[in-house]
């Protein structure tokens, strides 16, 4: 019998609308080797590494009535060629003309008739560079059964490791009876599942999504956080079908020059990277806030959703490749802060709880995961903050680490990745942030209306990465 989407999975199904697509996506930006780039030989490369996630040759298939949630089964029209995709910039194309392409790409929903994903090569960019933009559903990286496209197609080296022979021949898929068969059978042997499954028929989207909050952890963490959560913010909008982006690379150095300053100004207190990281972008915001005319008074602040990995209880053990999962952390951005350096001091306070309870995993842990993990660990943290209330938090960052050092795709050499966050409802800006081999790379996400000046913040983060390395110099 095919594999039943849990309810958690197809609550991103149901909550999916024309303004709120809710797939992740990345920009991964490539030198060519000697030999170029060829398509036809990536297209190659991506349909060897899905042989080892069968679940990127599935498709969602509706059981009739909706009597029980939906089911993946192998996709007999699979065509490779549908989901590894060409474009191309006038050459030489600008990071302005790439960011505008991939505004437009995320911006579409995904084909729920095929699996749910994509890959466009975008040629054309100066100096000789190819851009790799992913688009995965929500419904489709767990991170058990299914990792993210961009951890199964990159390499450690630029030797391309020899692919196992595909043989893959898609069965038959299964016929109204069959389904409907496998509904009932699965009613009888999970009844919780045949409620869930009802009120989910019956549209009730706010059920779905609270369940699915549940599942993916942190409310009980923070409601007493949320009892008093803080007024709309200008992130507080209705979206529209249309998204702004935009790529900032920063250096790694410039975050850890800053940790180990005031680290050593408070020996009591450990700041993080990851502290300087969410500081940095308080400092932008708050510069942000001011050029616009926004009263910025002492108090001010950001509530944040910041998508943290936890370590799974020794008792759980699944056969994972990421081995975590994610919680949720709010932190109240302290905007109305005039001190850069007090800024740091004051997330850094607010994270240190959750570490010390024990369970978050640090970067080095991180990034020793195998192969390239930020990807999926976007995905996973996109799947909290869609399944949790836009009345507990005014932003989402998600901040994964990645590893410091190059990586391959058949070949070609990686020289930035710039996730894609989705907007959860009612949101109309989101970051996601990844370091690599010495950078740290924002990927800002805007709602095209109500974010006409994007390029600001942008300008703001660089603004305040260096007002920071100013203050502790």
């Amino acid at each position: 019998m095919p594999d039943r989407l849990s309810s958690q999975d197809v609550s991103f199904l149901y909550l999916e609308s024309p303004e709120t697509a809710m797939h992740v996506g990345s920009v991964m930006i490539f030198e060519p080797g000697d030999d170029g780039f060829d398509v036809e030989r990536l297209t190659r490369h991506v349909r060897a590494r899905i042989a080892y996630v069968p679940r990127y040759r599935q498709r969602v298939r509706t059981v009739p009535g909706r009597i029980a949630n939906p089911v993946w089964v192998d996709d007999g029209r699979f065509d490779i060629n549908y989901h590894v995709r060409r474009s191309a910039l006038p050459t030489p194309g600008s990071d302005e003309q790439l960011e505008e392409l991939v505004a437009r790409l995320q911006g579409r929903p995904l084909d729920r008739r095929r699996p749910l994903w994509e890959l466009v090569v975008v040629e054309g960019l100066q100096h000789g560079r190819i851009a790799v933009v992913t688009k995965v559903h929500q419904a489709l990286v767990d991170g058990v059964r299914t990792v993210d496209l961009g951890q199964v197609i990159l390499d450690d080296t630029p030797d391309t490791p020899e692919p196992p022979s595909d043989t893959w021949r898609p069965p038959a898929e299964p016929g109204t009876l069959e389904l409907l068969a496998g509904a009932v059978n699965d009613s009888v042997r999970r009844p919780r599942q045949a409620i869930d499954t009802v009120r989910s028929g019956l549209a009730d989207v706010r059920d779905t999504s609270a369940r699915a909050a549940r599942s993916l952890g942190g409310i009980a963490r923070i409601a007493s956080t949320a009892a008093g959560a803080p007024a709309s913010s200008p992130f507080n909008q209705q979206a529209g079908e249309h998204r702004r982006f935009m790529m900032i690379a920063t250096d790694l150095d410039d975050y850890r020059k800053v940790r180990s300053s005031l680290s050593r100004d408070d020996a009591a207190l450990t700041i993080t990277v990851n502290d300087v990281v969410l500081a940095t972008l308080t400092g932008a915001l708050r510069a942000w806030l001011m050029q616009r005319g926004d009263p910025v008074p002492p108090g001010s602040l950001i509530r944040t959703l910041v998508p943290v990995s936890v370590r799974l209880p020794e008792h759980e053990t699944r056969p994972a490749a990421i081995g975590t999962r994610v919680s949720s952390l709010l932190v109240d951005l302290p905007t109305g802060e005039p001190s850069p350096a007090m800024r740091v001091h004051q997330v850094a306070y607010q994270t240190k709880a959750h570490r010390d309870a024990g369970q978050a995993i640090d970067a080095p842990s991180l990034m020793a995961m195998t192969g390239f993990a930020p990807p999926t660990l976007h995905s996973l943290g996109a799947r909290v903050a869609s399944g949790l209330s836009r009345r507990l938090f005014h932003l989402v960052v998600t901040n994964v680490p990645g590893p410091q050092h190059p990586l391959y795709l058949d070949g070609a050499r990686m020289t930035s990745s710039y996730p894609v966050v989705p907007l959860t409802r009612g949101q109309v800006l989101s970051v996601g942030l990844t370091s690599y081999d010495g950078g740290v790379y924002y990927g800002l996400n805007a709602d095209r209306d109500a974010m006409p000046d994007l390029e600001v913040v942008g300008q703001c983060i660089h603004d305040a990465l260096a007002e920071l390395l100013e203050a502790v110099r």
